[in-house]
């Protein structure tokens, strides 16, 4: 499979167009993390240094072909003093599969505080799936075998009153990753859209169901490493009409919030 520095690293066709690779993948649909990753990237691109990405919101339009590459168009919305606003359309076919509004700060000084991670296991304590035979692995983390993704047991998560689902994730890259972090920031987007929408399929683990995301909106707080644990707190408050709402809270090992996710998906019954 492709490194997440191949998916990352984006071909400059013009001075606010941009283009990925086609990455190799098991998947039948372009993987919505890599569009939204590549979408970054090429927002960053765009800006001075001195501003720093704090917020994405992205829809995803039309399922992307992984078969052939996606070109980024990068508006440039407004360059102010403290603010500035790009918006990314990705195309495949002179059609958009994804739009993207981001939003880059050069920070300011503001009052502090954050939520407090859950307890959980740790890490070390749970199975490493590089450990099992490819036989036992389901695609996904055939898929994703970069990253080391370890789930809470079901019955190691601390469970919040009146939450109908929730699912916690350890997880991190496996190698050593540059160390520019911005790259962390579009790592851990593209990081973001993996299992997520799992958690609203914990209340209904016999329904099958059609899934994909639809929207996706994530918030920057804290410096991190996506080399490093990071735990992913999700929740799905509520399911209906073929939709799901989630939500996830990332934390660093040391307990820090550095990011935030909501995402709506599609979760359709498939019935014979």
């Amino acid at each position: 499979m492709s490194s997440i520095e191949e998916i990352l690293e984006l071909e400059r066709l013009e001075k606010d167009i941009f283009r990925g690779i086609v990455a190799d993948t098991m998947l039948t649909r372009t993987f919505g993390g890599q569009v939204a990753g590549q979408a970054l990237v090429s927002a960053v691109r765009t800006v001075d240094e001195q501003y720093r990405v704090h917020s994405l919101h992205g829809y995803f339009l039309r399922p992307g072909n992984p078969t052939i590459p996606t070109v980024f168009l990068v508006d440039r919305i407004r360059d102010g003093r403290s603010f500035c606003t790009r918006r990314v359309t990705g195309v495949q076919d002179g059609q958009a599969i994804f739009t993207m509004s981001a939003s880059f700060h050069v920070g300011d000084i503001g009052i502090e505080h954050e939520d407090e991670m859950p307890p959980v296991p740790n890490p070390e304590d749970l199975p490493d799936t590089s450990e099992m035979m490819s036989e036992e692995l389901s695609w996904e983390f055939r898929e994703w075998a970069d990253w080391d993704l370890r789930f809470v047991p079901e019955d190691k998560v601390t469970r919040r009153r009146g939450v109908p689902a929730q699912q916690q994730v350890w997880f991190r890259y496996r190698r050593t990753l540059p160390e520019d972090p911005v790259f962390h920031v579009c790592t851990l987007a593209y990081m973001s859209d993996m299992t997520l929408l799992g958690s609203a399929k914990v209340p209904h683990p016999d329904e099958d169901i059609q899934q994909a995301s639809l929207d996706h909106a994530l918030w920057f707080m804290r410096p991190f490493r996506a080399d490093e644990w990071l735990l992913y707190d999700q929740s799905s408050p509520s399911a209906g009409f073929g939709r799901a709402l989630t939500q996830g809270r990332i934390f660093d090992r040391s307990g820090n919030l550095v990011a935030a996710v909501v995402q709506e998906g599609l979760t359709r019954l498939l019935r014979d």
